[in-house]
């Protein structure tokens, strides 16, 4: 007989908050297949062109991100508070917060390198 899943009850404000750079900032919530981020991003602040075989949904909960999806960047998207993006498995996007930005990020499977801290991307150089 296997062991009953655990349940667990969770406050933003307990979790830690790691500052990855000057201008952003997250927390997570994971579970055993699925990640919850809340992203905290100040105006200015770019998420330098990755892409990664999980799937994302982003939640703009307050402020506005601008997205270029694809390998060059082509399409553009701006995603404001109330608003949702789905970027499938292995899509390149960038990110610029168009201001201070409170995003809620959904990934399956879990992202390892955001718990290993090796998601060295955000440390490139940037190049739109």
């Amino acid at each position: 007989m296997s062991m009953p899943a655990t349940v667990r009850h969770v406050r933003w404000a307990d979790l830690p908050k790691e500052h990855v750079t000057d201008q952003l900032s997250r927390r997570l919530v994971t579970g055993d297949r699925m990640m919850l981020a809340h992203v905290y991003l100040e105006k200015g602040c770019i998420v330098p062109r990755h892409s990664h075989e999980n799937e994302q949904i982003t939640w703009i909960v307050e402020g506005a991100l601008r997205f270029w999806i694809g390998e060059d960047g082509a399409e553009e998207v701006i995603v404001r508070a109330g608003e949702v993006l789905h970027i499938p498995s292995n899509v390149p996007h960038m990110a610029e917060a168009l201001e201070d930005t409170l995003d809620v990020d959904i990934f399956s499977p879990i992202r390892q390198d955001w718990l290993d801290r090796t998601d060295s991307y955000f440390h490139d150089k940037v190049e739109r």
